[in-house]
């Protein structure tokens, strides 16, 4: 019945694990998905492609929210009333400073809130800040797959293509890479308690002095060296989620 979906989403009101991936991609949801044990579609709507299914024994949401934090954080908010209550973002990034490599994962401690929403829904001093969990659990599970790494503050900014602003006001901060969605999902947590955190594939450089279009051809994240990235940080987002759930299981364990 109508009644017992989600508004926007079209997701059920009940039922789904308490702990999600969400992408931006829909065919990325379905490689993720691809991953689990029991997998099935929930359901499929606008840009909001969601799946459930298991890994390693734990239940689990694979979700798209599309591009840009407006839509993306519509799926949150939703996937929250639904009962999830840990996320973990897993999607792409321009690399901001040197060192950081196409195909590299990037773990986000916090994000700067230029994502073109939450400033409408609360004042811009309030801190977009990963769960420091999310953050441990995701950083020992990039070790466990050998996965190169980094843990730094991501840019979330609404606007992909530079106009006639300077695209790098944050030049020097020492941030790690920018991308699109992530500081609504760290807002949307903090507000409602819930625990979030995200890891970053590289595609690209964003900064001037890292661009190289004579050598790269430009942005092109349909690379080889992307592709293995997008790999080894599907299956480091779901095992982050494996261990948060041991975590949990362990600490209630320690208070029974």
């Amino acid at each position: 019945m109508t009644q017992d979906l989600l508004p926007v989403t079209r997701i059920p009101r009940t039922g789904l694990p308490a702990h999600a991936v969400v992408v931006g991609d829909p065919a990325r949801a379905a490689t993720v998905a691809a991953l689990l044990d029991g997998a099935e579609e929930v359901s499929y709507h606008r840009e909001y492609r969601v799946f459930r299914g298991s890994w390693k024994g734990v239940p689990v949401v694979v979700a798209s929210h599309g591009v840009g934090a407006p839509g993306a954080i519509l799926l949150f908010q939703e996937l929250a009333d639904a009962g999830v209550r840990t996320f973990l973002r897993f999607g792409t990034a321009g690399a901001m400073k040197p060192g950081i490599g196409d195909g590299d994962l990037v773990i986000a401690e916090a994000a700067v809130r230029d994502d073109g929403v939450t400033r409408q829904l609360l004042p811009p001093e309030y801190p977009a800040v990963s769960a420091p969990e999310a953050v441990l659990a995701l950083q020992r599970a990039a070790r466990q797959e050998g996965a190169p790494h980094h843990r730094g503050v991501v840019w979330t900014r609404a606007a992909f293509q530079p106009g006639l602003l300077p695209l790098f006001s944050y030049a020097g901060a020492g941030l790690a890479a920018i991308e699109m969605e992530l500081s609504a999902l760290l807002v949307t947590a903090s507000l409602r308690g819930l625990v979030a955190g995200g890891v970053l594939v590289i595609d690209g450089a964003n900064a001037d002095e890292l661009l190289d279009e004579q050598a790269t051809g430009g942005y092109d994240p349909h690379r080889d060296v992307v592709a293995a990235g997008v790999e080894r940080g599907a299956v480091v987002s779901l095992e982050a989620l494996r261990l948060l759930v041991e975590a949990e299981t362990e600490t209630e364990g320690v208070r029974a």
